[in-house]
């Protein structure tokens, strides 16, 4: 039987919850706002210069850091169901840019705007029921996508390694940006103690100064910029004539709204898992409240005209690099952001910095979460072997679909270009297999009660006998009895704790109503358990099983019977609590115990 682990990472040095020094704070936070910064300017001018609205490139550019502050704060703070609660800075969205540019030429800001807006709502739509999106957004499409991230973005930072000024000496590129990746990596990999958290800083003004040396760090525009104001500009009026525009373009925009959406997922846990000394499962709670503060963040974009923007990996990837994962990091990002957009001088001062320079701190970034999102699908290969073949396949099919190496002339105009970007191809590549892959399941629906205890049994006996699995019968109807004991202690202590007389829980109010599904996959017996959820304060059931498993909790485990069966019965145990619902998994082998 496989036995869940517990792995640690002990480099970690301040974990979500810890409270971090106010100057370490501002100046990590100050950091994660200048690696992405560029990203922020960058992707709005890219799109509304394709576009055609070059006089509004200023605004959409002060819009889009503020936007992106507002929705870094709400990440890091959580405003009741709204962010995350991790340090997830957010960047104008690259995926958006093709059907951004399309808007803005066939009707202008009024229609980006718009479309912005609903793509928003979705967005918050989509947080609401993540619930319902869980078998396709699992792990491996999650690692893939974020595998795909340095993909999409390697190609903009290779080109911005050749960008030089006019008469600028061509050894001025590779030795900035060699000094910056010697200076970050030196620090990263060899310091030890406070100095290893400004690895990126560090590596930024060393490079930085060197491209002063040669005369490339671009003092005029920060001496021409102004201290304080807003550009000219203003918020667009919505274009609600829901013309023909409107509609030919929406499927696509909600359509890339589900790719941030998914990648909003992978961020958010990829975040979780980084964020913790003590590997723990993921709460998808968390993750609910990372994509609607995306929502939030695009309504506002939407509204102010400017392009969607998303929880940005290299927070992440900073984690692992500085080894401080406080919440309130994120919070400074978001806060430096809004101080940036009102201080065009600030803002100059750090888009005066080398494109080498920018691009050489990014890719190191950029390396680390590659990991990352390798790590994500190397765990999820030990539940299905086939995720491998499902990750490498939308990982190569989004990189020939990156660079235009599959029939461009079919696909590159496709859908107003959306199929050109590696992360959408990469990743609705990554949903459709997935979704394939996903078998029909027999389910019961019942009240979560002791007494359908005799209707549950004939269900895995029907299941068992239609799979060939007659041999474990018994042992499935223990599973499933011990799961419905141990959800019950659950739903009681929550009612307990919300002041809800177990007399007045009806089947009706959805959360004493239980959906059994069962399914048969690699020679092993799935049965998902979904009930209401039971309450946010509640330990994650597969983390209790750990703690049973370390022994950490000798004192109170004791009593935990239903959970020691459950360990004893049941090869694999996933808890995953979402704000609506509880989702409770247990993979159970189709050998019998004796023969194990």
């Amino acid at each position: 039987m496989k036995r869940p682990r517990f792995s640690s990472n002990e480099d970690l040095r301040y974990e979500v919850e810890d409270r971090l020094p106010g100057p370490i704070a501002l100046g990590l936070g100050f950091q994660l706002a200048a690696m992405g910064i560029n990203g922020v300017v960058l992707i709005p001018t890219i799109a509304f210069r394709a576009g055609g609205a070059e006089d509004l490139v200023l605004w959409a550019v002060f819009a889009s850091v503020l936007a992106c502050g507002v929705a870094t704060i709400l990440q890091g703070l959580r405003v009741g169901r709204i962010g995350a609660g991790y340090a997830l800075p957010h960047v104008s969205s690259a995926i958006f840019i093709a059907v951004c540019a399309e808007a803005l030429i066939r009707g202008g800001p009024g229609l980006l705007a718009i479309l912005v807006v609903i793509s928003a709502l979705a967005q918050a739509a989509f947080s609401a029921r993540l619930s319902l999106l869980h078998r396709v957004l699992t792990p491996v499409v999650t690692g893939t996508v974020v595998m795909l991230m340095p993909v999409t973005v390697m190609p903009i930072l290779f080109d911005m390694l050749n960008e030089l000024p006019p008469g600028a000496p061509v050894r001025a590129g590779p030795l900035s940006a060699g000094v910056t990746i010697v200076a970050i990596l030196g620090i990263a990999l060899r310091a030890k103690g406070t100095l290893r958290l400004w690895a990126p800083a560090v590596g930024i003004i060393t490079g930085s100064l060197v491209g002063a040396a040669f005369g490339i760090y671009d003092t005029g525009r920060v001496a021409d910029a102004e201290w304080i104001g807003v550009p000219a500009g203003g918020l667009p009026a919505l274009d609600v004539g829901f013309g023909p525009a409107f509609w030919a373009l929406l499927p696509a925009f909600l359509f890339v709204a589900l790719v941030g959406t998914t990648k909003s997922v992978a961020v958010a846990v990829s975040a979780q898992r980084v964020s913790w000394r003590r590997s723990r499962a993921v709460d998808f709670r968390a993750v609910q409240r990372a994509v609607a503060a995306e929502g939030a963040g695009n309504l506002l974009a939407g509204v102010a005209g400017t392009l969607p923007n998303t929880p940005n990996g290299s927070g992440v990837a900073a984690i692992e690099v500085t080894g401080v994962a406080a919440r309130r990091v994120g919070a400074a990002a978001g806060l430096a952001f809004c101080v940036l957009a009102f201080l065009p001088k600030a803002l100059a001062l750090i888009l005066a910095i080398p494109d080498a320079v920018v691009a050489a701190s990014i890719a190191v970034v950029m390396a680390m979460l590659f990991t990352v999102g390798t790590r994500e699908v190397v765990q999820s290969m030990g539940a299905n072997p086939r995720n491998g073949l499902i990750a490498g396949v939308s990982f190569w099919t989004g990189l020939a679909f990156e660079f235009d190496l599959i029939f461009p002339a079919y696909f590159a105009e496709f859908a107003g270009g959306l199929l050109s970007n590696g992360l959408t191809t990469g990743g609705l590549v990554a949903l459709l297999l997935t979704a394939l892959t996903t078998r029909r399941k027999s389910r019961l629906r019942v009240a979560l009660d002791v007494a359908e205890l005799a209707r549950i049994r004939e269900f895995i006996q029907a299941f068992s006998a239609g799979h060939g699995m007659t041999a474990v019968t018994e042992r499935l109807e223990a599973a499933s009895e011990e799961t419905l004991l141990t959800l019950l202690e659950l739903r009681n202590a929550a009612d307990e704790a919300d002041g809800t007389d177990e007399a007045e829980a009806t089947p009706d109010d959805g959360r004493r109503e239980l959906l059994l599904t069962a399914s048969e996959e690699d020679g092993e017996a799935v049965l998902e358990f979904r009930v209401g959820a039971a309450g946010s304060d509640e330990l994650n059931l597969q983390d209790r099983l750990a703690w049973l498993e370390a022994e950490t909790r000798a004192a109170d485990v004791e009593q935990e019977i239903s959970l020691r069966l459950l360990r004893h019965l049941a090869s694999s145990v996933r808890h995953q609590q979402f704000h609506d619902v509880d989702i409770l998994t247990l993979r159970v082998s189709a050998v019998p115990e004796r023969e194990s």
